[in-house]
C-alpha cells in the first residue's frame, strides 16, 4: 500500500510502485502495469484473471452526484467519501487529501471480512450459547423456585409443630395442674367427711345416754366438744391464669427466615433490584457500645473457626482433629473427628444444619450428616482452604495451587462446580497467591467477600465475579497494620472482618462504619445467628464470645 497522494499525481502500479498502472488482477484485486501484469500471469498456482484497468469489474463505482458524467475513483480522507476527478480536482475536495479508492476498497473488504469472521466464528456463536443458557435457565425456573416454596412449607411445618408441641406442652401442664387441685380438694373433703362421721357417732352416744337415765353411763361421760370446736384446714387453690405474649410479628419473621430480594445482574455487573418476593428486613442501627452476652469455653488450642447451628449452638474447630458442638453454657453437646485425622481447615453449617468441613491436606471438602461423614468434593491440583454457604445453599471456597501459586473461589451446587473467581477485567489475580488465611461470607446483596491476611485487604466481588472495592483499614489508622482474618455478613449487608484485637464493622460499600472491642484477645473466626448476634473465636483464649452489637 503507497502512501496517500494528492489527485494530481498518476494511479501507479501496486507492485513496482514505479510505472503507470494499465491493468487490474480481479482475483487478487491489485492494479499491475505492463511488466507486473506479465510477471503476475506467471504465477501458474492460481488462476489470475488480468483486465485492462478501465474495463475492471472488482469495484462498482457509484456516480457522481455532482458531475453526471463522472464516476467517483478517488477516496477523500478528509471527508471520508468517494469523489470523482473534478471535485477533487476543481470542486469542494480541491486541496484535500486523497488516495486510490481501491486501496481503500481493498482495505475496506479486508477489514469487513475480519469483522465477518469474527461474527461467525466468535461473536454469534457466544450469543447462541448465551441464548441456550438462558433457555436452559428459564427450563430450571420451575424446579428451582418450587424448591423454594417447599422450603418454605417445610419451615412452615416446623414452626407449626414448634407451637403444636408449645400447645400441647401447656395442655398438659394444665391437666396435670387440674388433676393436682382435684387431689387437695379430695383430700380436703375426706378428712371433712371423717370428722363428720365421728360426729354423728358422737351425737348418737349423747342421745343414747339421755334416753337411757343411766346415772353410771351419765357420770363418766367427757365431753370432746372442743375437738371440734376448731374446724379443720380449708384447701384454698388458686387458679392460675393464663397470660399470652404478644406476638412480635418482625421477630416471627425473623424466626421463620429471611429471603433475600430478587437481583437481575446486568452484563457489567452492576445488581438491578427488580422484584423482592419479601419485605427488607428491619433496619437495625448500630449500638454506641456493644456487649458481650455470654462465653463459650471450646477447649481448643488455639481455636479457629466457628459456625451458628442456632441461637445458642455454635460449630467449632481448631488446631487438632475433632470438631465440636457446644451450647451457650459451654456444654458439649456432639464431637466429630475427620476422617483423615487432620485438622479441618474450616466448617460453615449448611441451610439444613449439616456441617461442611475442608480439608488442606487431602484436598476434600466434607459434609457432615446424621453423624455420618461423606466426601462431596475431591480435588486435582487446588487445595481447599475456607468455606461458607450461600443464600442459595450454594458452597463458596477458597482454595489454592501447589503448581501454580495462585489463590481463587470457586462455587459449588452440591459437587458441581458452577463459578470461578480469580482475574479481575485486566487479567490480574484478586487474591494474593499463597495458602494463608482467606475466610469468606457472602453479603445479603449477593456479594461475595473475602478477607486475604497476605493482602492486608477485605476483597469483595460482585455475584458475577467482578471486582467492586478492597478494603484495607480504617485510612486514619496508619500506626498499626490492617491484618483481617475471619469475616462475616449480617442482615443489614453489614461486612464485619477481625483484626489483631478487635472487629471492623464496614457498610456493603466498604465504607467503615465502627469497631467492636469488647476486650477481644487475637479474633479470629467469626459468623452471625438469625438474631444479628456476632460468635467471635478468640484463637488466643479458645473461647467463643457472644456479642450483641445491633
Amino acid at each position: 500500500m503507497h502512501p496517500r497522494r494528492s489527485a494530481q499525481e498518476v494511479l501507479l502500479c501496486d507492485l513496482c510502485e514505479t510505472v503507470p498502472l494499465q491493468s487490474h488482477c480481479e482475483l487478487c484485486n491489485i492494479n499491475l502495469c505492463v511488466n507486473c501484469a506479465v510477471k503476475h500471469l506467471s504465477d501458474s498456482s492460481k488462476r489470475h484473471k488480468v483486465v485492462p484497468f478501465l474495463h475492471r469489474k472488482s469495484t462498482n463505482y457509484h456516480k457522481c452526484p455532482d458531475h453526471a458524467d463522472k464516476h467517483c475513483e478517488i477516496y477523500c480522507e478528509k471527508c471520508g467519501v468517494p469523489v470523482c476527478s473534478t471535485c477533487a480536482l476543481f470542486g469542494k475536495h480541491k486541496g484535500h487529501d486523497v488516495s486510490d479508492i481501491l486501496e481503500k476498497f481493498s482495505a475496506k473488504t479486508e477489514s469487513l471480512q475480519k469483522d465477518l469472521e469474527e461474527l461467525e466464528t466468535r461473536i454469534y456463536p457466544r450469543y447462541k450459547e448465551m441464548a441456550s443458557n438462558v433457555e436452559t435457565e428459564k427450563a430450571e425456573l420451575e424446579t428451582k423456585y418450587g424448591r423454594l416454596t417447599t422450603d418454605a412449607d417445610e419451615q412452615g411445618e416446623i414452626l407449626h409443630r414448634e407451637i403444636t408441641a408449645i400447645v400441647n406442652r401447656q395442655k398438659s401442664a394444665i391437666a396435670e395442674m387440674k388433676t393436682k387441685h382435684l387431689d387437695a380438694l379430695n383430700k380436703n373433703t375426706e378428712e371433712i367427711t371423717q370428722k363428720m362421721a365421728e360426729l354423728k357417732q358422737i351425737m348418737s352416744d349423747l342421745k343414747s345416754i339421755l334416753k337411757s337415765n343411766d346415772v353410771s353411763l351419765t357420770s363418766t361421760y367427757k365431753s370432746r366438744n372442743s375437738q371440734f370446736r376448731t374446724l379443720p384446714p380449708k384447701v384454698r387453690v388458686t387458679l392460675p391464669s393464663f397470660s399470652p405474649q404478644k406476638i412480635n410479628k418482625g421477630q416471627l419473621n425473623e424466626m421463620f427466615g429471611y429471603l433475600p430480594p430478587l437481583s437481575i445482574n446486568t452484563e457489567h455487573g452492576d445488581t438491578m433490584k427488580s422484584a423482592e418476593a419479601v419485605s427488607s428486613p428491619p433496619v437495625k442501627p448500630l449500638l454506641d457500645e456493644p456487649r458481650v452476652t455470654a462465653t463459650i469455653d471450646t477447649g481448643h488450642r488455639p481455636l479457629y473457626s466457628v459456625s451458628c447451628l442456632s441461637e445458642d449452638q455454635v460449630w467449632t474447630s481448631g488446631y487438632n482433629e475433632t470438631m465440636k458442638l457446644l451450647n451457650l453454657q459451654s456444654e458439649l453437646l456432639t464431637s466429630i473427628q475427620t476422617k483423615s485425622g487432620r485438622r479441618p481447615t474450616d466448617i460453615a453449617v449448611t441451610r439444613d444444619g449439616d456441617l461442611v468441613y475442608t480439608d488442606y491436606h487431602d484436598k476434600t471438602i466434607n459434609l457432615i450428616k446424621n453423624k455420618q461423614i461423606q466426601t462431596m468434593i475431591t480435588l486435582q491440583g487446588w487445595r481447599p482452604l475456607y468455606v461458607c454457604c450461600t443464600a442459595g445453599n450454594d458452597l463458596l471456597v477458597t482454595m489454592y495451587s501447589d503448581d501454580v501459586k495462585q489463590s481463587k473461589v470457586v462455587r459449588y451446587s452440591g459437587s458441581t462446580e458452577k463459578q470461578s473467581i480469580q482475574f479481575d477485567d485486566q487479567g490480574r489475580p484478586l487474591y494474593s497467591s499463597d495458602n494463608n488465611t482467606k475466610y469468606l461470607s457472602e453479603n445479603k446483596n449477593l456479594d461475595i467477600c473475602v478477607a486475604d491476611l497476605s493482602a492486608s485487604a477485605v476483597v469483595v466481588v460482585n455475584q458475577s465475579g467482578k471486582l467492586r472495592f478492597r478494603y484495607t483499614g480504617h485510612p486514619s489508622n496508619t500506626k498499626q497494620s490492617f491484618n483481617p482474618v475471619g469475616i462475616t455478613t449480617d442482615s443489614q449487608s453489614h461486612i464485619l472482618t477481625a483484626d489483631n484485637h478487635r472487629i471492623h464493622i464496614l457498610d456493603q460499600d466498604g465504607q467503615f462504619l465502627r469497631y467492636i472491642h469488647c476486650d477481644l484477645r487475637r479474633p479470629w473466626g467469626l459468623c452471625v445467628d438469625i438474631r444479628d448476634n456476632l460468635f467471635v473465636a478468640e484463637w488466643h483464649t479458645a473461647k467463643v464470645k457472644k456479642i450483641q452489637y445491633l
